[in-house]
């Protein structure tokens, strides 16, 4: 075969190609491999999508519940209060009506409100994730029915409520963990604020 100049431009085009075809198969691969990666909760458990935690677009006055319906004539609990006698409600399924101040930015696995904007706010969790919140629940109103526990969080457990959620905690343990008093909610009523 004569190597003409012709023959030489066609030999460099499909060369070329090859190497785009390789490039794009490199890729394809890595994109493939990423994506069968599952995203894990702070349980190492995949990431729970669903409903229940897709973000919300209500109506100005407009609610939503998650978990339990709120049971009627329960005690009303101010946080404020809570933490300043917390043993006095140990063990008492109590009501919180507030605003929702962050939540869990990855499965609306938790929330912090408070009592009203500003204020000083508790952590709540909904069960072992039995429900979820939508994730932009941030600023709506809540009422919540639960109880206050007490519990020391592990210095893992922590960074990954920091780091990859956004949560705050006021102090933390020499070793990194958090002695928490949250709240665990049976259900909650989320309401688009006005």
């Amino acid at each position: 075969m004569a190597f003409t100049e012709n023959n030489v431009i066609k030999v460099r085009e499909l060369i070329k190609m090859k190497r785009i075809l390789l490039s794009m198969t490199a890729v394809l691969l890595f994109a493939g491999i990423t994506m069968a990666q599952e995203e894990l909760n702070s349980k190492g458990d995949p990431v729970h999508r669903g409903k229940d935690n897709a973000p919300v677009e209500l109506s100005k006055g407009e609610s939503i519940t998650r978990g339990e319906a709120l049971a009627k004539g329960v005690k009303k609990a101010k946080i404020e209060k809570v933490f300043a006698e917390p043993d006095k409600f140990a063990d008492q399924t109590v009501e919180l009506e507030g605003i929702v101040v962050r939540s869990c930015k990855k499965e609306g696995c938790w929330a912090e409100i408070a009592d009203k904007e500003g204020g000083k706010s508790v952590r709540v969790t909904f069960g072992d994730h039995a429900f979820f919140i939508p994730l932009n629940a941030a600023g709506m109103k809540v009422k919540a029915q639960g109880k206050f526990v007490t519990n020391v969080l592990p210095k893992e457990h922590v960074d990954h409520l920091i780091n990859d959620d956004g949560a705050k905690f006021d102090n933390r343990n020499p070793d990194g963990t958090v002695t928490e008093v949250s709240f665990d909610a049976t259900g909650v009523v989320l309401t688009k604020a006005e």
